[in-house]
């Protein structure tokens, strides 16, 4: 392998990129990140995985082998000409790998605002997931020319799996994932709200629990702590409308879903951090109920 990969920067520490970041620590590599103009969430998220704080994006690309962008997908392309931008100033030819959840035509439109400047780039998509056994996964899915660098890069929990050397590989392959957890959610979700509001909700669930009962839980096990999260499902849902569009296929469905997870982020519950939403402690069941009579 052409690239001997020691430190890695990851463009923000949130929900997921922190558990990244956790993973690659006890890999044995040292984790970067740029805090210029984050949230005190962040830089709190950042302190508490013990990652190392560069400032800007310029020095954390002088500083860093890789980046790994994980973030709000609706910045997935800003954050790639931030990105080339400093490639350009420092210099620096480092590895950009697009962890976000975007169609395969903005993957390949990052990848060629990063070789523009130099830089090599790897489509990448990350999904954490339970397997069958039980076991929890986060697993990096990576396409493109130089995917295959990345497998060096071992860990229990954080897996990397090569889907091809074509950029857009690995984000259609999340596009794809993604329509169903998050558009099935959506669709759950707007299922519930309109039970209540058309007055047969203990009808509706009673038939889920009899009929359904693993569909129903899911449902209501993936509301807790959705609001927060909501904003960023919007873009992501949007993006998977392209791709299927792309494809050939109807977008609507997902434009759909993309509507359901806005109303959602407009609610008080969605003002909360992740923490202070797992913090109450509320029930699926709550949070659709209070959601129907718009008291969250």
């Amino acid at each position: 392998m052409a690239l001997k990969i020691r430190k890695i920067g990851i463009t923000s520490i949130g929900d997921m990129g922190g558990q990244v970041a956790v993973r690659l620590k006890k890999a044995g590599y040292e984790i970067f990140t740029s805090l210029e103009g984050r949230s005190k969430r962040t830089q709190a998220l950042t302190v508490k995985a013990g990652v190392t704080d560069c400032g800007s994006i310029e020095k954390l690309v002088a500083s860093v082998d890789v980046i790994i962008s994980v973030l709000d997908p609706a910045h997935a392309v800003s954050k790639a000409r931030e990105v080339a931008a400093a490639i350009k100033a420092t210099g620096k030819k480092i590895m950009f790998v697009n962890g976000n959840a975007v169609a395969p035509r903005t993957a390949q439109e990052i990848d060629g605002i990063i070789r523009a400047e130099g830089g090599s780039c790897i489509d990448g998509s990350i999904l954490r997931v339970t397997t069958r056994e039980g076991k929890s996964e986060l697993r990096l899915y990576v396409s493109g020319p130089e995917a295959a660098e990345l497998t060096q890069i071992n860990d229990e929990i954080l897996k990397i799996r090569v889907v091809g050397e074509k950029v857009g590989n690995a984000s259609a392959l999340k596009m794809c994932y993604g329509a169903f957890t998050k558009g099935a959610l959506a669709l759950g979700v707007e299922l519930l709200l309109a039970s209540h509001k058309l007055g047969v909700a203990d009808e509706v669930a009673a038939e889920f629990e009899d009929t359904q009962p693993e569909v129903y839980k899911w449902i209501l096990g993936r509301t807790i702590g959705m609001a927060p999260k909501a904003y960023r499902y919007v873009p992501e849902m949007l993006e998977v409308a392209t791709t299927f569009e792309d494809a050939g296929m109807t977008r609507r469905m997902l434009e759909g879903a993309a509507d359901m997870f806005e109303m959602l982020a407009k609610t008080p519950l969605a003002k909360e951090t992740p923490e202070e939403s797992k913090e109450k402690g509320r029930k699926g069941k709550e949070i659709i109920k209070a959601l129907a009579e718009g008291k969250a």
